[in-house]
This record gives structure tokens, sequence and C-alpha cells, in this order.
């Protein structure tokens, strides 16, 4: 009765949105997802799992010296109980704030900026790792739920992502029941708002063949793609950049090609793999085209990877700003790169990545500073500069700006 009134709830959730309003949820062709973690906790939000992704030591004060994230979030429109304190301070004294994702109304903040700023909705991430513990998988089941009603009222789509990292010898059967457990007793894949492809509902899973000494093996995931397309679902995985050729951040294994020819869409992981816009239109020509070529002659889908930035100072003791955004022109390099290859849809990381400097939400360019504090800032742009220009990379996708080498020359939306 339960997961009833879940569906009638949704449904009557997506028809209060302007038709117009409304992207098409029957297909990933012609749009720009972007990943959304929605894995911060903060002490007090309920979920009981401390500060988690802001702090190294979860279960300690967030304060300097237990930080893991490289951007501060800008919270100028987030309510008073969507604001939790820390330790950090501004340079005006202001104790600095930041939200937990487990707060229903921060998600569907998230999702209602997608739609203002065009960009057609979210890949779930949900890490199965987590899924053995009850707390986190209470959080990540809020997450979702909170992310179908978002994606329902902001006329966006939404999928879930199975992120494999992390996972055993043996444990990658672990999405297989879970994945039925929505199913059955959410009917996530039945939501209004769920994105479908090719007349079947999408679930992607990560972490696919990569050459970092994975515990869990190829085998195991041919079986749960194999088991994930008889369960009626278009399938999409999360590969390593050089799985054609089985090189460099991927295993050399003739078994990877035959889960890929299993499988509808291929998404090479890229966040790294090139630093510069000329590497990046490098890499889009040399690799991707490739990669396209090569799913094209087997009727599979290509999803490409683009990302802002990159930087993880505060996680692991890097430089900071390791892959510079230059004020969004590495972005747009991307983009463009990506349509000039003959793509079709594009994956953007992340939404909500402030871990590792790749959000693309609102951040400030007024974080905590004192006590060594270093964060990096949109530098001076507005805080929504990415949300802008993600939402005209879709519009770059269909056709309905054309491909620049800089996003300044475009007319502004």
């Amino acid at each position: 009765m339960r997961s009833l009134v879940v569906i009638v709830f949704c449904f009557c959730l997506a028809t209060q949105v302007p038709a117009q309003n409304v992207v098409d949820r029957t297909t990933l062709t012609g749009k720009v997802m972007c990943g959304y973690q929605g894995w911060f906790n903060c002490e007090g939000d309920g979920a009981n799992l401390g500060w988690t992704h802001w702090a190294k030591r979860r279960d300690q004060p967030f304060k300097p010296g237990n930080v893991t994230v490289d951007l501060w979030p800008d919270l100028t429109e987030y309510a008073a109980e969507e604001r939790f304190a820390t330790g950090f301070k501004h340079a005006d004294g202001r104790v600095a704030e930041v939200f937990s994702s487990a707060n229903r109304d921060t998600v569907m903040r998230h999702f209602q900026w997608m739609q203002e700023y065009g960009i057609d909705g979210a890949f779930v991430q949900r890490f199965a790792n987590g899924l053995s513990n009850p707390t986190s998988l209470r959080h990540k089941n809020s997450v979702l739920s909170h992310s179908r009603e978002g994606a329902n009222r902001a006329g966006r789509a939404f999928a879930v992502m199975y992120d494999l990292s992390g996972l055993r010898a043996g444990e990658v059967s672990r999405v297989r029941a879970d994945w039925t457990r929505l199913r059955s007793e959410m009917k996530i894949a039945d939501d209004p708002a769920y994105l479908h492809h090719d007349h079947h509902p999408v679930v992607a899973v990560w972490g696919i063949g990569f050459s970092d000494d994975r515990d869990y093996s190829l085998a195991e995931c041919l079986d749960l793609v194999k088991w994930l397309k008889s369960d009626g679902c278009t399938v999409m995985l999360g590969v390593p950049s050089f799985w054609r050729e089985g090189k460099r951040d991927a295993v050399s294994d003739a078994l990877l090609h035959t889960i890929l020819e299993s499988a509808d869409i291929v998404s090479p992981w890229s966040i790294g793999r090139y630093r510069t816009p000329s590497e990046a239109r490098r890499h889009a020509a040399t690799v991707w085209s490739g990669d396209r070529q090569w799913c094209d002659a087997r009727q599979i889908d290509f999803l490409p990877v683009v990302f802002p930035g990159f930087s993880w100072h505060n996680l692991t003791g890097e430089k900071l700003d390791a892959i510079p955004r230059l004020k969004g022109q590495f972005l747009w390099s991307q983009l463009t790169a990506a349509k000039r290859a003959g793509c079709e849809m594009i994956y953007v990381a992340m939404f909500d990545e402030v871990d590792e400097g790749t959000a693309i939400f609102k951040c400030t360019n007024d974080p905590p500073v004192g006590n060594g504090a270093r964060f990096l800032t949109y530098e001076g742009l507005p805080s929504d500069h990415y949300l802008k220009l993600v939402g005209r990379g879709g519009k770059l996708l269909r056709d309905e700006i054309p491909v620049t080498e800089t996003f300044e020359s475009l007319p502004n939306p």
C-alpha cells in the first residue's frame, strides 16, 4: 500500500508541471545528464552518519584540519533549516555553513536548479558497498526518494547508477538484490520521471574493467549485465577511458568487450585523462571518435563524460586546483569536442561533487579562511555560472545553438 501511495503521489506531482517544462523521459538521446552524489551528511541531520563527505573523520567536528572538500557551497538560497553550522569561519567572522543531502528541501532545490538552467536530469549515485549497512542504506533510499520527487516536481529525468567501487569478490550480486527491491517495493522504474531509453528503464553500473586491482571479477559483472537485461532494463556501463584498447586505466581482457557488447550504452570515465582544452579536444578526436565508431558498429550508444575541473587537495593533500576550470573554458572545450565527435548524449561529472572539485552547482567565491584552510572559488564568476554553461551544453547538443570555440561568443540565453 505504501508503494502505491508513492506512485500516485509522484504522478500527481508530474501532472502539475507545465508540459513545456517537462523533459522527454523516453530517451537519453539529445540529453545532458549530471551525476548526483547525494552523499553529504551533517551532524544533527537525522541520518546518524555524522559529517560524511565533509570531514575526513565524520564522527569528529567539521573544522580546520578535518575536511575533505575543495569547493564550498553557496547557501544564499537555502532556508535556515537546511543549514548546518561548522567550525569554519568566513573572512568577516561569520560561521560557515553547509547542507545535508538528507534534507528533502535541499534535494528539491537542486532539482529545481536543473529545471531553471535547462539541465535534463541526474543519475542518482548508489554505491553498492554501502547497501548492506542499514544506516547507510536508509540514507541512500531517502536520497533516491527525494530525487524522485524532485525530478517529478521539476519536470526532470532521473535514473539509478550503481557504483561497484569498494566491493569485494562475490559482492556484485548486491546490486541485483537491491534493484529487485527498488522495482518491487518502490516501483522506481514505473515512475513517470524515471529515464527510459529504447523503451526500457535505464540502469547504470559504474566500475567495470578498471586496472586498479578491484576484488570483484569481470565474470560477476557479466552475470549482472545479463540479469539486468533479462529484467527488461537498458543497461549503461561506466568503464575506463581506454577500454577499447585495454591499456592504461583498463584491463586487457577479452571478457571486457564481451560485457560491453551485452550492454546498451557505454560511458568511459575521463576525469584526469586530460588537463587542458587542447588535450580535451585531442582526446575527443583520438579516443572518443574511435569509441563511438566501435559502438555504432554494434548498435550501442556512446555517452562521453565531461567535467569542469578537478581538485582534491583537502581530501588527499595533492595540489589545489590540479586541473583548472579556466572560468568554464575547460568544460566548454569538452562539450564542443563531444559534439564534433558526433556524440548524441553527454554525462556531466558531477552536479554536487565538491570533494574532488568537479561540482557545477552553486558554490561560493567567499569560502572559509584562516587556520590553514584552503579552498577553490569560481574565480569571481556568478555562483550559477556552471549551471548556465551545462544548460547551454544541452542546447549545443541538440543543435539549438552553434558550435563555437568560446561560450562568450554565444548570445545571452
